[in-house]
């Protein structure tokens, strides 16, 4: 799925261990859920100040969503 891989080239590029960033699609039958996995020192790069890149990288995914005419969302894990 492409969605997946532009969600780990993007977290792969904010990171500091690129190695341990793993993205996980669980499909539902109205929305997709990607699992964003990173190492617990890369979090906050993730997240950003006030959420601000997490919410970047939602929108992003939202948007690709949309193209797809498909419903996306990201969780983030520790």
């Amino acid at each position: 799925m492409e969605i997946k891989e532009l969600l780990e080239a993007i977290a792969k590029s904010l990171v500091d261990n690129p190695e341990r960033v793993a993205v996980r699609a669980v499909e539902g039958e109205q929305v997709t859920v990607f699992e964003l996995r990173v190492d617990p020192t890369d979090l906050g790069k993730i997240i950003g100040k006030q959420g601000r890149t997490a919410r970047s990288i939602r929108t992003i995914v939202g948007a690709a969503g949309m193209k797809l005419r498909k419903h996306f969302s990201l969780e983030i894990l520790e």
